[in-house]
């Protein structure tokens, strides 16, 4: 099945914390692909002084993940220590940005000298997108085609920008380099047009470490914070953005958080809806929830307690309904939903954000059902 597994893998890995006013919660799944090559980092109060600093990271890795586990581990030591241009203050943005992007230089400079990746045994990059917090402002990242938002009042405030291989300003550097652009890719291959490691494409002579094919230099963008409006900022591996759109995600998450304030729930949620809605990634997701996050809401807790009911009804009615014709498949269950028009379902997550309470009650109904995967398949996410 090529780079696909049979099943999906649906173990995760979670994590949650807080500190400086804000909590955070992470959810990552292997899903469909052979191997994880995710990563992340989440650190609540940072070394040498900046304690009332946050960092938050996901790194999605290709071709192997030694370069985002190694990242996860060490990206924010070569921002931070021994920087000369991370000097943070009140009147700092300027140094705090241009200490980050020396930050990546730097560590993309120094694993180049890991022997494997310099002999080639190693051919793995990772993307990399993440958001420092500072007591005045947001300082996001990004390097390659994860993305993070903010939500604020509601709406997304901000996004990064995904950096693909067609982007004029990218399409113009890779082919200053002598490369070209086919299929989408760098060269045929590689889809992404940033990224920390991917060696092969940085060995044009002449060329600055930021002039190469693909280039290791993030961008960064302050935001000033907005105590009384700013709610979460997310941020995922494009596993998760393949399927759902700034809007949808942050709808999603909003109404997650007026049901469920255990923040690792949410974020699994997020990724088990994206597994349904068809991401055949791997898939990695970071809440971070700010002061103004949304609270608990018992008219949105009761509404969901309902729709939960209602579904519940309706799978019952169908499995009754199929009589003679034996017992359909889940897939056909949830085709057979997804035809009408159920009110309250999740903003942003439809349908298969219920498919956990759904399957339950097929279940329950059909106790000798084969075991379907729980993904669905392929070609069919239902």
């Amino acid at each position: 099945m090529g780079a696909f597994l049979d099943k999906p893998k649906t173990e995760k890995h979670n994590a949650h914390g807080a500190g400086n006013g804000l909590r955070f919660g992470l959810s990552s799944m292997q899903g469909w692909r052979v191997e994880m090559e995710d990563a992340h980092t989440a650190v609540v109060g940072l070394p040498h002084g900046l304690d009332d600093w946050s960092f938050f990271a996901v790194y999605d890795g290709h071709a192997g993940s030694r370069v985002a586990n190694y990242c996860s581990k060490h990206l924010l030591e070569h921002i931070i220590s021994s920087n000369e241009d991370f000097r943070p203050g009140h009147d700092s943005v300027e140094g705090v940005k241009s200490g980050i992007r020396s930050g990546f230089l730097k560590i993309d400079e120094y694993m180049r000298n890991f022997s494997e990746l310099r002999n080639g045994m190693d051919r793995s990059g990772s993307t990399a997108v993440g958001v420092l917090l500072s007591p005045e402002h947001l300082y996001f990242i990004n390097c390659g085609d994860s993305r993070a938002v903010l939500c604020r009042a509601g709406q997304v405030r901000f996004s990064t920008q995904d950096h693909k291989p067609c982007n004029p300003r990218e399409k113009e550097r890779i082919q200053n380099a002598g490369g070209s652009v086919m299929i989408q890719r760098v060269n045929g291959s590689l889809a992404v047009s940033r990224a920390l490691g991917d060696y092969d494409y940085k060995c044009v002579d002449g060329k600055g470490p930021t002039e190469q094919l693909v280039s290791p230099e993030p961008e960064v963008f302050e935001i000033p914070r907005v105590p009384d409006e700013d709610e979460f900022v997310v941020l995922a591996c494009d596993g998760i953005w393949d399927v759902m759109s700034n809007e949808e995600l942050c709808e999603f998450v909003h109404s997650r958080l007026e049901v469920c304030d255990d923040l690792e729930k949410v974020c699994n949620s997020v990724v088990d809806t994206c597994l349904h809605k068809g991401s055949r990634d791997n898939m990695s997701v970071v809440l971070v929830c700010l002061p103004n996050a949304p609270k608990i809401s018992e008219e949105a807790v009761k509404r969901e307690a309902e729709l939960d009911k209602f579904l519940e009804s309706r799978v019952e009615e169908v499995m009754e309904k199929s009589g003679e014709e034996g017992v359909p498949d889940l897939a056909c269950v949830m085709r057979n939903l997804s035809a009408e028009n159920i009110p309250n379902l999740p903003p942003g997550g439809g349908l298969a954000s219920k498919r956990s309470v759904i399957e339950a009650v097929y279940n329950r109904l059909n106790p000798h059902r084969e075991d379907d995967g729980s993904g669905g398949d392929l070609d069919d996410p239902w």
